[in-house]
């Protein structure tokens, strides 16, 4: 019998909005090629910023291609819009849509709607591909067929209908844009992880943490008595602040108190043991030996941009922490390596609409040193971070600049931690960009 999805798909007018360059929107854009949709694919960067994509889509078929813009045209008389992560919420287009009774999906609830298997769901503003991807790992072993998709680098969701069958395991990543997808599908995962909620994005919701919340809030509002809710405290505060409904899921509260004191564990600071502990309480739920569940946990290391500890240079540790992108983040990382204000921090970038006074007071008593990137989030923080006192505060060019900068102000027994605190956009395409060029520099030195 030919599976669901196969049929839906064929044939279909299909409008993608949003290629990019992470390569989510490559694999949803191939996969609905191989299926025979008919499609359009529109994004506002031009032809000349998506090559390396666009490169990998030469041999793909029945696709027309509208870049450097969108037209309302695209948003009419078809069968289905796909958007991307990051699409404003008052998009006209997407309104378009909606206003010609379109159906608008995204890339892992579409997945979610097809699939016959146990959805596993991770969102929080911190700690959500750590908590992640330590499910994926544990079940693995515990011997379950898993597979990770969601918010992770280089992964599409929906071609793993090409792989999953039902009773498998699937654990996805999934921040607040991807929730939208989820909404709009009334539908959440079988079990839920809420990690916590933060300011983030407010430069996307327009300053509103009940907007930022109610996308997040699609994780666990669509849920039924059969299905499961771990939550962490920051989380749990957050429903009782911003969801007046009844939660109809089974809820389990999850902390870094629920880990034995008598496990090792490969992960660096308290933030860590929460993540350890949600995925703990996931695999209790689906009855993994807690032997299994210890040894795992034991040989989990840090992901790539995350207190990831990259080299030692002339006595000088060296942390790529890209992915912080927030002030609550970055001083995460400076409590959990800090020792004696031994951290130069390498930080700064585009603003994110976020208030950052908790981290700029707090940086004297973590570090010796500040090297400041140039960007629109820099500029609003200059005042407050030259005012510091007991703190050297220098300004670098670019990255590289930085780097040279941080290298000369440290010294043997210090740690250069890369933490920006802000979004990468203006200086580089993504943090992960951002993380790369790092990365280069310091295997450089």
């Amino acid at each position: 019998m030919t599976p669901a999805y196969k049929q839906y798909f064929k044939n279909k007018k299909i409008t993608v909005m949003g290629l990019g360059l992470l390569g989510r929107g490559l694999g949803v854009v191939k996969f609905l090629s191989k299926l025979g949709a008919d499609l359009i694919v529109t994004d506002l960067k031009d032809e000349t910023a998506l090559k390396p994509t666009l490169d990998q889509l030469k041999n793909c078929r029945n696709i027309k291609y509208i870049l450097g813009q969108h037209r309302f045209e695209d948003f009419k008389n078809k069968d289905l819009i796909i958007k991307a992560a990051g699409v404003p919420l008052d998009s006209i287009y997407i309104e378009e849509a909606r206003k010609n009774k379109i159906p608008i999906e995204m890339d892992a609830s579409l997945f979610a709607k097809f699939s016959k298997a146990v959805i596993i769901g991770v969102t929080g503003t911190r700690g959500k591909s750590t908590t992640a991807s330590l499910i994926y790992e544990i079940l693995k072993k515990g011997g379950k067929k898993v597979y990770l998709g969601g918010n992770i680098k280089g992964t599409t969701t929906l071609p793993l209908l090409k792989k999953v069958q039902p009773g498998d395991y699937v654990v996805l990543e999934l921040d607040s844009w991807q929730l939208q997808g989820f909404g709009d599908s009334k539908i959440s995962p079988h079990i839920s992880v809420f990690t916590n909620l933060m300011p983030d994005h407010l430069n996307y919701y327009g300053g509103s943490m009940k907007k930022y919340f109610n996308d997040k809030a699609n994780i666990f509002c669509h849920q039924t008595r059969k299905d499961y809710l771990i939550l962490g405290n920051s989380a749990r505060q957050a429903i009782k602040k911003f969801y007046k409904k009844p939660i109809r899921s089974r809820v389990i509260l999850s902390s870094e108190k629920d880990i034995p004191k008598n496990w090792t564990v490969g992960l660096a600071g308290s933030h860590n043991l929460e993540n350890i502990s949600y995925a703990v309480a996931v695999s209790t739920l689906l009855g993994i030996p807690k032997e299994r569940v210890r040894r795992s946990v034991a040989r989990f290391k840090a992901l790539p941009g995350r207190l990831e500890f990259v080299k030692k240079y002339k006595g000088i540790k060296i942390y790529n922490d890209t992915n912080s992108t927030t002030p609550e983040a970055t001083l995460a990382g400076l409590k959990t390596l800090s020792q004696n204000k031994n951290i130069v921090l390498v930080m700064g970038g585009s603003d994110k609409k976020l208030g950052m006074e908790s981290l700029t007071e707090s940086l004297p008593k973590y570090c010796k040193a500040v090297v400041l990137l140039p960007g629109t989030g820099t500029e609003k923080i200059k005042n407050n971070i030259s005012a510091l006192k007991n703190l050297k505060i220098v300004y670098a060019v670019n990255l590289k600049n930085a780097i040279s900068k941080a290298i000369k102000l440290s010294s043997d027994g210090d740690v250069i931690l890369f933490s920006p605190a802000f979004a990468s956009f203006g200086m580089f395409k993504n943090e992960y960009d951002r993380g790369d060029k790092f990365l280069e520099i310091i295997k450089n030195l």
